[in-house]
């Protein structure tokens, strides 16, 4: 054996490597979204060029880009794993639970972010409310997540076929009724707890 599938062997050694990549390149990325951020709502996003973005940062054009291919993902970078997380709670629902219920409930996943960190999400929730290019690109993100999403509902019902226009039509309200509570959040500068806002909204389109 040449030791790559033992633990200090080189296949260990370049699984850590990778690993550290990873870590060092989210650690990047993180900084430059700070950045960008703060400089947005300085001088306002449409104010702002990649290049005065990447002079901010202290790096390249380009090596900013490798990072954000657009001004609008440098924002709403850190939504592109809501989707997934919100797919794989929507199937860990109890079997008996209905997919109403069950949506609400897989929700919660974006709703833990935005409880986490209260004050940037709200400064974040306001600069994308403010932004059409902001807004439509965050709506384009959600209407990615719908797939992904109807296909979890299928699946908990037991189907291996097409997803029925049912259940796109429950995402797609779904989808609405968070975007709507967190609408009524930041209007109330995070006063009001944005979970009662999701309860509120999903019981306005619960079944009768």
């Amino acid at each position: 054996m040449d030791g790559a599938g033992e633990p200090g062997g080189p296949g260990a050694a370049r699984g850590s490597a990778r690993t550290s990549r990873d870590i060092a390149r989210a650690a990047v990325r993180a900084e430059l979204a700070q950045v960008a951020f703060e400089l947005f709502c300085r001088e306002g996003f449409d104010h702002v060029t990649v290049n005065e973005l990447a002079a901010a940062a202290g790096v390249s054009r380009s090596t900013f880009l490798r990072y954000f291919h657009t001004k609008e993902e440098a924002v709403l970078g850190a939504f592109d794993t809501h989707g997934t997380q919100v797919a794989d709670a929507l199937r860990a629902r109890p079997a008996g639970e209905d997919d109403w219920a069950a949506l609400r409930r897989a929700l919660d996943t974006v709703a833990d972010q935005y409880r986490q960190d209260p004050a940037g999400t709200l400064a974040i929730a306001r600069l994308v409310q403010d932004t059409p290019a902001l807004c439509a690109r965050q709506l384009e993100k959600q209407h990615g997540w719908r797939p992904a999403l109807t296909e979890a509902l299928a699946e908990r019902g037991g189907s291996d076929g097409p997803a029925s226009l049912v259940l796109s039509v429950r995402v797609a309200a779904a989808l609405d009724c968070l975007n709507v509570a967190v609408d009524h959040w930041s209007e109330s500068d995070g006063r009001l707890d944005l979970v009662d806002l999701l309860d509120e909204a999903f019981a306005a389109l619960a079944p009768r």
